[in-house]
């Protein structure tokens, strides 16, 4: 059960907008500059401009009305798309940036007015500062007394944990990248810049794998939020009607749950009393946890 409305549109519009001037400023400095570690940053930012498109398109989806092909809704589009996004993560940012360190390390140039690119990296880490901020406060509302690590590893809200993601990993290679241009610009050794781009690669490729593994187990097919499936079970034992609960099964699709139950009602109730009884259970359900976008219950004697 969610602690709270997190909005994940507004964390992805802080990430699209602080990225989008992140990545001009990255490229112009790369231009005067000739750092192979800005160049690697400016495609990095560049990626993951694109990659909010990409997620806002996965959110419009989700929210297509079910249909005969799709009754089960499209909420799980969000999923493939937050999946794109930690391949385009993976290839454009990390294994670009790895080649991009290799190749200046086989043919390095001293840098030019190396302090325009150290000023734009002061920038850029204040900005992804707060475009990391803004995703942490969505996150906030969520994760409830739970942990950080602990909320990114039972989410099932795709958006807010690639935006993290991306958010985290820009971070750590921007001062990655200031720190190897800094030694660059201070000793004179064009080398630092390559390593720092081979650096910044590898955190990106790090992260990138641990959001895939993420979205791969909410595209495959999860189950609701634990927090939520016991809510939902305490909720159905204590109904008064109720006097066992065989089975309860959820299945999170997208920003909708689908919950499944097999229960016992005590005994005595008519077939008409019964059914009402059920159709009351799943009123209360419904009213008290919104997210339910379907709801099966199934009475019988014996699991």
């Amino acid at each position: 059960m969610s602690a709270g409305s997190g909005n994940p549109v507004r964390a992805i519009l802080y990430a699209f907008l602080a990225n989008l001037g992140i990545a001009l400023a990255k490229f112009t400095a790369a231009f005067f500059t000739g750092s192979s570690a800005m160049v690697a940053e400016g495609v990095h930012s560049t990626a993951d401009t694109g990659n909010q498109l990409l997620l806002l398109l996965g959110l419009k989806q989700s929210k297509k009305a079910p249909d005969a092909e799709h009754p089960l809704g499209y909420g799980m589009s969000t999923y493939f798309w937050s999946f794109l996004v930690a391949l385009l993560l993976f290839s454009l940012g990390g294994l670009f940036s790895i080649y991009e360190g290799v190749h200046k390390l086989h043919a390095a140039e001293e840098l030019d007015r190396p302090w325009i690119a150290i000023a734009v990296l002061v920038v850029s880490i204040l900005l992804e500062g707060g475009s990391l901020f803004g995703a942490l406060r969505e996150i906030r509302h969520l994760r409830g007394e739970r942990s950080l690590w602990e909320w990114l590893h039972v989410s099932r809200n795709s958006e807010l944990v690639v935006v993290f993601g991306e958010d985290l990993g820009a971070i750590v290679g921007l001062v990655l990248a200031l720190g190897f241009l800094s030694l660059a610009a201070v000793t004179g050794e064009p080398h630092w810049d390559a390593y720092g781009s081979m650096s910044i690669g590898a955190v990106l490729l790090v992260i990138a794998l641990f959001v895939a593994v993420r979205v791969h187990d909410l595209l495959i097919g999860r189950s609701a939020d634990p927090a939520l499936q016991a809510s939902l079970r305490a909720e159905v034992e204590a109904d008064d009607h109720v006097e066992e609960v065989y089975n309860l099964i959820t299945y999170q699709l997208g920003p909708q749950v689908l919950v499944a139950v097999k229960l016992r009602l005590r005994d005595g109730l008519s077939h008409a009393e019964a059914i009402a009884q059920v159709n009351e259970l799943e009123r209360e359900l419904r009213t008290k946890h919104p997210e339910i976008g379907w709801s099966f219950v199934e009475t019988d004697v014996e699991d």
